[in-house]
């Protein structure tokens, strides 16, 4: 709701502040006596675009202040229009960009006549007014195609990802193979590097310990000087005293016992010398081995256990490759599947859809009709998209033809500024308690009508005003006498100066306004009385 309006240097209006209440509020005053300002000076504040044209004659800027509400939040709009072009636009003292301004505008009110600020002018919303409409039937199937179509969605995501995965890796699988079986055929043990290191050093070594060890065995068994003739010897000598000392006795037996020890020792050297076979082959395939292994670790890690962790890995990935196309497969069923419910479920909603628009299409006509448009034809259409949303396969659009052998039209089709009124206050009186919007401003709505019709549109403006608040500017008693607040727009010259400014009336002033406007400017005893019989 609008319960503030502040009006500086703009246009002929030098300063006016309005305070609007609930209910029908109705603006009267004198042609070109600024009606019209009046709500040029709201849609600005509500988002249209401006320029320094509307500056009052001699002043530096144009300043226009709102205060509204919605959801329970005060807003204090702002609109400055400076003479060198600039053009400023604040909420509640922060400063924001035209776009923002409009976006929480549209929400606080419509403006119907000649202005762009009329949320039933866009056929984005005809959806979620039908929606509305028959909200406990259609809501539970609408969020049913939200969370299928989300989840039809992330499936196609996921194949998609696959499918680059797949083909991200495909082109490295044969490499990926091709490593792999290169480590797999070196067969390599862990710890068998260092093995071979020892290895080699020991052939590489084998002729000097083969000479080393022949020696040892020539020393010990060779001829008369050898180590075990010695000892024979020893043995010979302590023999001959044995009987005459028993330390010789003893003795012997122990270089006996020494005899057979060198002697076993002997036998083990000598099977050590025959063992050892110097081969250079030997040496080239352990360096071959090495080669191999060397080979590996530049390529794949810095160690045996690294190479065959990164073959493990290997084997893994290569795994998983094969299992993108069975993964691709289940997925593509799961999308077939959960494609098979969205669509049931959308084909669901949109009849849910085409029994809401008939139904709010056929009230929507009967309101034309109370309104004088009796030949008017009034169509919502519901189209299937080619793709799937959040909100289904439909697009909604409201068609309206006012004419006999006129084509039905988009309602931003519609010329007349009054008749475009008049169709939005029978729009709103179905569907306004739906749409969210607080306040309806009308202008031009009493445009080509009188009479009855006249009598007819101020009954629906006060209907509807007993859910929203209307700001209706009009020029018919009718309509004016109605009003739960009215006011007159005042224009006066002094010298060279022409403003405008506007009373609120009170109840006295409001029955000689409505006289006013029944007689003209002669108010007249009998114009009064029929002023009272109006407002009665």
């Amino acid at each position: 709701m609008i319960s503030f309006l502040s009006i500086k240097n703009f246009a002929i209006v030098e300063d006016a502040e309005i305070s609007f209440n609930k209910g029908l509020n109705v603006m009267t005053g004198e042609s070109g006596s600024g009606k019209s300002i009046i709500v040029e000076a709201m849609s600005l504040a509500l988002g249209s675009r401006a320029d320094s044209s509307y500056i009052r004659t001699g002043a530096d800027k144009a300043v226009i202040q709102m205060v509204a509400e919605y959801l329970n939040k005060e807003y204090v709009i702002t609109r400055e229009i400076t003479v060198n072009g600039k053009n400023l636009c604040k909420i509640n003292g922060e400063i924001v960009s035209l776009n923002q301004l409009h976006q929480l505008a549209c929400k606080i009110a419509d403006i119907h006549g000649q202005y762009d600020n009329q949320s039933l002018l866009n056929s984005s919303l005809h959806l979620e007014l039908v929606d509305k409409y028959e909200s406990a039937a259609i809501t539970p199937y609408k969020n049913k195609v939200a969370e299928l179509y989300q989840s039809y969605k992330n499936i196609l995501i996921k194949v998609a990802e696959h499918k680059e995965r797949a083909q991200k890796y495909f082109s490295r699988k044969e490499f990926m193979e091709y490593q792999l079986s290169e480590i797999r055929s070196a067969h390599l043990k862990p710890g068998e590097d260092k093995d071979l290191v020892e290895k080699l050093i020991e052939e590489q070594n084998r002729e000097k310990i083969f000479t080393a060890f022949q020696k040892a065995y020539s020393l010990c068994n060779n001829d008369e000087n050898s180590m075990l003739s010695q000892i024979d010897k020893i043995q010979s000598a302590l023999r001959e005293i044995s009987d005459l000392s028993r330390d010789a006795s003893d003795l012997e037996d122990e270089f006996s016992d020494a005899y057979y020890r060198l002697e076993d020792t002997m036998r083990k050297t000598r099977k050590v010398v025959d063992s050892l076979v110097y081969s250079e082959e030997d040496i080239d395939g352990i360096n071959d081995r090495l080669d191999t292994i060397n080979s590996l670790k530049k390529k794949y890690g810095d160690t045996i256990e690294d190479i065959l962790l990164f073959a493990d890995k290997l084997s893994i990935d290569i795994q998983k490759i094969d299992r993108f196309d069975s993964d691709i497969g289940s997925l593509k069923i799961e999308q077939e599947r959960t494609g098979e419910m969205l669509k049931a479920a959308t084909e669901a909603l949109s009849n849910l859809r085409k029994r809401s628009a008939a139904t709010l299409e056929s009230k929507i006509q009967n309101e034309l009709k109370d309104l004088n448009f009796n030949n008017s034809k009034v169509s919502i259409e519901i189209q299937s998209m080619n793709k799937y949303t959040s909100n289904g396969i439909d697009k909604v659009e409201f068609m309206i033809s006012t004419n006999p052998g006129e084509p039905l039209k988009p309602l931003s089709k519609i010329a007349s500024g009054g008749e475009m009124a008049r169709i939005m206050l029978a729009f709103k009186n179905i569907i306004g308690e739906y749409d969210g919007i607080g306040t309806m401003i009308f202008d031009e709505i009493d445009s080509g009508i009188s009479g009855q019709a006249a009598t007819t549109v101020g009954k629906k403006l006060l209907e509807v005003s007993n859910k929203h608040q209307i700001i209706a500017i009009t020029h018919l008693p009718q309509i004016a006498a109605l009003g739960n607040h009215n006011y007159k727009i005042v224009k006066k010259t002094l010298g060279f100066t022409t403003t405008t400014n506007v009373i609120h009336l009170s109840e006295k002033e409001k029955i000689i306004e409505i006289a006013r406007l029944l007689s003209g400017d002669a108010v007249t005893d009998i114009a009064i009385e029929n002023a009272k019989a109006l407002i009665k």
